[in-house]
């Protein structure tokens, strides 16, 4: 646990360029709940003087009365199999450089206000201490835990992003989409769990302590927007190489285990190839306990263990896809979902084009989100009169989570296939490798991603992506 005191020592390290979490994690599963602390060594690199810091709060998503910003209606029962359950964040003694502070939760528990004693100017470093407990929701999430899981992801106090001219991130957790957008930082994590589980994760760094009755892993992780680790009874493990990164397969219920890792291997190796090289050592592909098909962390991918068959590799490639667009090059997740998920949803696509040995073609994917579009025009236009096909909303003004995945994912993937026709596959693949060399580690907007796209290929693209992500194109027929 923190304590408020110490010395406060500068000019005794080389000043790093990201901030930096450590974090200690003590898991108890007999209560489903988790003693932490964590210290924040946070570098404003905005043109501003901070006067606050403020963090999102996420696991308060999960407490009492807060169930419309992790389900809806339709999702409900699946995230909850025995019934509505409560977790969330209680955060404890609160210093910064080792004074204790009287740091604010807003009244919707879902932020976060730490006052610094004096304005931090540009370039300048903080030191921000804090205690806090955990308890996890028996839920099919991000965060919680079930017979064969417990999930850790977003989990902590994380630093709102800051826009210059418009302060600190604001944007809450909702049941649309993923509600995340996050800085690249350096990361220091402990975490202490019962003897009997296994840990899935990814790091650069380990130490691994047996304690009485209990485990101690110690891991760095450099250059990420997140981390995230699950802990399993059940847990099996694959490993296998693509090219110098270790890719492990972490599962507890899966038939054909080789084929899964194969699939993990593979994506690696392909994605590494045609958009730039992982530039991490490892990946975790982790199967769990999850309301969606899959989700992505930086290192790490969970997969459904609802989802079988071809459509489990699917997920594999989809979310491993995700660790070049979102955490390598980043994005406002909440404000433009298409920067990442229209993205990634089309790499797929790539990926399955280039290895046929999958069964799945290139060409049956694209007209089979052509189909699933525009029944969905249909059926909403028969039922509503019309329908919003803008892709440019934030994730809560979609106002159904139908409306939400097809306008990101199959709209977004037959957008990609029509810039394609537009400028060729030789540009195309040139656009997304220069994209990736040119903004990784760093935060793009939709302005910045097409006027890239524009240079890169020697096309003006403003208006074709304008069209597409406006929504002026209503109807999609096969090119």
């Amino acid at each position: 646990m923190i304590a408020c005191f110490g010395i406060v020592v500068t000019g005794c390290a080389k000043k790093e360029e990201l901030s930096s979490y450590t974090i200690k994690v003590d898991y108890f599963d007999d209560t489903h709940t988790a003693n932490c602390s964590m210290e924040v060594n946070y570098l404003n690199k905005s043109d501003n003087a901070l006067s606050e810091i403020k963090f999102h709060l996420h696991p308060n998503a999960f407490s009492a009365g807060e169930e419309e910003r992790v389900s809806t209606p339709a999702t409900r029962d699946k995230i909850y199999p025995n019934s509505v359950s409560y977790g969330g964040i209680e955060i404890g003694k609160t210093c910064v450089n080792f004074k204790e502070v009287d740091a604010s939760v807003s009244d919707d528990k879902m932020f976060l206000s730490v006052p610094l004693e004096k304005e931090l100017y540009p370039d300048e470093r903080v030191s921000v201490q804090m205690d806090f407990s955990l308890t996890l929701p028996n839920a099919f999430h991000r965060f919680g835990w079930g017979e064969n899981f417990v999930n850790f992801a977003n989990f902590y106090p994380i630093i709102c992003v800051y826009k210059d001219g418009e302060g600190f991130d604001k944007n809450s957790y909702v049941s649309n989409g993923d509600p995340f957008f996050s800085e690249v930082a350096n990361y220091e994590v402990t975490i202490s769990y019962p003897e009997k589980y296994t840990l899935a994760y990814s790091a650069d760094e380990v130490k691994t302590t047996s304690l009485q009755n209990r485990e101690e892993v110690q891991f760095k992780s450099s250059k990420v927007r997140d981390v995230s680790f699950v802990l399993s009874d059940k847990f099996k493990k694959l490993s296998g190489k693509a090219g110098k990164v270790q890719v492990d397969y972490f599962y507890y219920d899966d038939f054909n285990p080789e084929q899964a890792l194969k699939t993990g291997v593979d994506a690696v190796k392909f994605y590494s190839d045609k958009f730039g090289d992982y530039p991490y050592s490892s990946l975790a592909v982790v199967q769990t306990g999850f309301v969606h098909g899959g989700m992505e962390y930086p290192r790490l991918v969970m997969i459904s263990d609802s989802v079988k068959g071809e459509e489990y590799q699917y997920v594999i490639a989809h979310e491993i896809a995700h660790q070049w667009w979102y955490g390598v090059v980043g994005n406002d997740e909440f404000e433009e979902a298409w920067l990442d998920e229209s993205l990634t949803e089309y790499s797929t696509a790539l990926f399955y084009e280039n290895h046929p040995e999958y069964n799945l073609s290139y060409s049956q994917i694209i007209d089979d989100a052509m189909s699933a579009y525009n029944h969905f025009l249909q059926i909403y236009t028969d039922i509503l009169g019309e329908v919003d096909t803008s892709m440019l909303k934030n994730l809560s003004d979609f106002s159904t989570e139908p409306e939400y995945a097809n306008n990101i994912y199959t709209r977004g993937i037959i957008m990609f296939d029509s810039l394609r026709s537009e400028i060729g596959e030789k540009k195309l693949y040139a656009c997304l490798n220069g994209y990736f060399k040119e903004f990784k580690y760093k935060n793009v907007s939709s302005d910045e991603f097409v006027a890239y796209f524009s240079k890169k290929s020697g096309r003006n693209l403003e208006n074709f992506f304008s069209s597409w992500l406006e929504g002026k194109v209503k109807f999609v027929e096969n090119n």
